[in-house]
């Protein structure tokens, strides 16, 4: 990822070697990563069961939260696609009943709709 992109908290895709040596884990039986993404030091995982939301705290970094969200309680999503002067794609997904959602921003070399392809699969 670039230095400026990191900046500016886009992510970047983090390939499935690299999930499994961080995050291998977390997973439970018959669980398996379908694709990852890097925002500065904070990664979210898709999986084939659930989304997980690696928060690192600190300056150190040695404190980390993880944030597991089962696909069915994800009750909307959208996407928005970069422009010309905005840059950055879009994912936003609301969980259970709570009205704000969950929102994550990416550079141009994410494919959103490969992303919008995960959270459609699962959840609808």
């Amino acid at each position: 990822m670039g230095l400026m992109s990191g900046v500016l908290g886009n992510a970047c895709t983090v390939d499935s070697a690299t999930l499994g040596k961080k995050y291998s884990q977390l997973l439970t039986e018959n669980e398996e990563f379908e694709v990852g993404f890097q925002v500065i030091r904070d990664t979210f995982v898709f999986t084939n069961k659930r989304l997980i939301l690696v928060n690192v705290q600190g300056i150190t970094g040695k404190k980390t939260e993880y944030l597991s969200i089962p696909y069915g309680k994800v009750t909307k999503f959208s996407i928005e696609t970069a422009g010309s002067f905005d840059l950055d794609a879009e994912l936003k997904m609301w969980v259970g009943s709570d009205p704000s959602p969950i929102s994550k921003k990416f550079n141009k070399k994410v494919s959103i709709y490969d992303l919008h392809a995960v959270l459609a699969k699962h959840v609808l």
